[in-house]
């Protein structure tokens, strides 16, 4: 781990001091994540290198128990002075912290401890270091931009390229015998030309991001791809209020996983701000529809031996035929509720949504054939979801599709509907799959949504 400041032994070194400094001010219990990370992001405009911005940081922090009391404290400071100030620091706040029965750390048998996290952390070959110049950042932006300028004159201006390399590593260590971490790395480009002029310019971007540069999509087709979205967004049109089906691009389609995941996680349960209160072998899906959650996918972002809490991870079924097989649960939100935690401390790993009627032929052109006529939304707007109730409604850019076949362009228009409802019409899933994030799917098909127009 030579492109580090510190190694991990190191790293162990200094959470083993910290734990012990929590020991020594009286803490009952102790965790510490110890961690350090850098980059570079460089960003280009027509033509010209627009910023190049460098970011190193580093952090220790701890979180101690006074019985059922906890105490959260940080620092950047890696001395032994700072690490001492900053488990007394923990520890006063814990003291004058209400206590909850539900607060501590979990089961020393729920621990990733004995279990060859070595051996995970290289299969799951989340590591690949980027040995990029802000020179060679540039041309690699530059060439996207250019390569969305050559795709029709009709781009005649760009809000940019932009190219990030990140690398980080941490460990993480509790007085119950957890000490371990890894390191992970997550590189990017995107581009974002704007196509037209006048009152009728429309703007689109794409990217590619991955863990190994050596994966990402090239410059040039990230570039092409970006300007044919723009120019198809011209001479949009405003649609009529309606209610009919409406096909969610492969990227959108994974803010329907979020929104399900959000719903089914322990914070929202236990606080009872979920729709989907009690659902736990409920039928919440389509009956074809399954959902699985996967940590161990080499190179991919939620990828993980273990969750922030060190508590050992399973690939595990979420949702099968529709009914929901599992929550996401952290230690105190599993208490909270009478269960177990799932290991889901820090959110969810690799979602996979898979429909059981899926074909290997169902690429877009077949899901706007299933569409026949309706909305194919690629882009939202705004953050209306109510997870109480469910309701749902977000402004919408799409394409207006009859016969299977796209006619025109769309916008101002918003798309209504309840994620109760939304989540059973679920009426096919593309084989079109697209990784966002840590979620996987393809396009997503629902029926009966309403779309608000001009009238």
């Amino acid at each position: 781990m030579g492109r580090f400041a510190n190694s991990k032994l190191q790293f162990q070194d200094l959470a083993q001091q910290a734990l012990a400094q929590a020991r020594k001010v009286g803490a009952s219990d102790a965790q510490v994540e110890v961690s350090e990370g850098q980059g570079m992001s460089v960003g280009v405009r027509s033509g010209q290198i627009e910023n190049v911005e460098h970011n190193r940081d580093k952090s220790l922090s701890i979180s101690v128990y006074d019985g059922q009391r906890r105490g959260h404290a940080s620092t950047s400071d890696f001395s032994a002075e700072a690490i001492a100030r900053t488990a007394q620091a923990a520890f006063d706040i814990a003291r004058y912290t209400a206590e909850d029965d539900c607060a501590g750390l979990p089961d020393a048998e729920q621990l990733a401890i004995g279990k060859s996290v070595a051996a995970l952390d290289l299969s799951l070959d989340l590591y690949h270091p980027w040995d990029l110049t802000p020179q060679t950042a540039a041309k690699i932006a530059l060439r996207a931009e250019k390569a969305a300028f050559a795709v029709d004159p009709r781009i005649r201006n760009s809000e940019g390229a932009s190219v990030s390399a990140q690398e980080s590593h941490f460990v993480l260590a509790n007085s119950r015998g957890f000490c371990d971490g890894y390191a992970t790395s997550s590189h990017s480009l995107s581009c974002a030309p704007i196509a037209g002029r006048g009152d009728d310019m429309q703007r689109d971007y794409w990217w590619t991001s991955e863990c190994d540069p050596a994966d990402l999509a090239s410059p040039e087709a990230v570039g092409r791809y970006a300007a044919e979205r723009a120019l198809s967004r011209l001479k949009a049109r405003k649609l009529s209020t309606r209610k009919c089906p409406v096909l969610f691009e492969s990227p959108l389609a994974s803010g329907l996983i979020s929104s399900f995941t959000h719903a089914i996680s322990g914070g929202a349960l236990y606080r009872k701000s979920s729709f989907l209160q009690g659902s736990l072998g409920q039928q919440v899906w389509a009956d074809h529809i399954d959902l699985i959650e996967d940590p161990s996918l080499p190179k991919r972002r939620g990828s993980s031996p273990f969750d922030s809490e060190g508590v050992a991870t399973h690939k595990r079924s979420l949702v099968d035929g529709g009914v929901v097989q599992g929550y996401l649960l952290g230690t105190y939100s599993a208490r909270k509720l009478g269960m177990q935690t799932t290991g889901n401390a820090g959110g969810a790993h690799n979602l996979l949504l898979q429909s059981r009627l899926t074909q290997a032929k169902d690429d877009l052109r077949a899901m706007l054939r299933k569409l026949d006529t309706g909305l194919f939304a690629i882009e939202l707007m705004g953050h209306g979801v109510n997870y109480v109730t469910g309701d749902y409604s977000r402004g919408v850019m799409g394409f207006w599709v009859e016969g299977g076949k796209i006619r025109y362009p769309v916008q101002e228009i918003t798309i209504a509907g309840n994620l109760r409802d939304m989540l059973r019409n679920v009426v096919a899933v593309g084989a079109d799959v697209h990784t966002y994030g840590s979620k996987t799917t393809g396009s997503i098909l629902i029926d009966g949504m309403t779309v608000g127009g001009a009238g």
